[in-house]
């Protein structure tokens, strides 16, 4: 699992790449934690190359969404593939995300 973040002036963009998977989820979790306390700024969540996702990674952008929404940002979700779409959808998580 490959997690990359850019900062920007008034964005956050986190790449995810391979297999979120409850053992990656450890070292993703640390990477983004300081996520969890937004300062407001939208958080872009580049899921072109995500292949896979756990409960413990749904978890993980969750804990991203609610901390970003407290301060007034937004999480987008972008290029999500169908087989990760369909776990927001069996989930019900897809109306929490915005998805591009």
């Amino acid at each position: 699992m490959k997690t990359s973040i850019q900062e920007l002036e008034n964005k956050v963009i986190v790449t995810l790449e391979g297999e979120l998977d409850t053992t990656a989820a450890i070292e993703v979790e640390q990477a983004l934690q300081h996520l969890y306390k937004s300062d407001g700024r939208d958080v872009v969540i580049e899921c072109e190359k995500l292949e896979y996702i756990a409960s413990s990674g749904l978890r993980i952008l969750l804990s991203i969404l609610k901390g970003t929404k407290a301060k007034g940002g937004n999480v987008i979700l972008r290029n999500v593939n169908d087989d990760i779409s369909s776990v927001f959808k069996m989930t019900g998580l897809i109306s929490l995300f915005n998805m591009e």
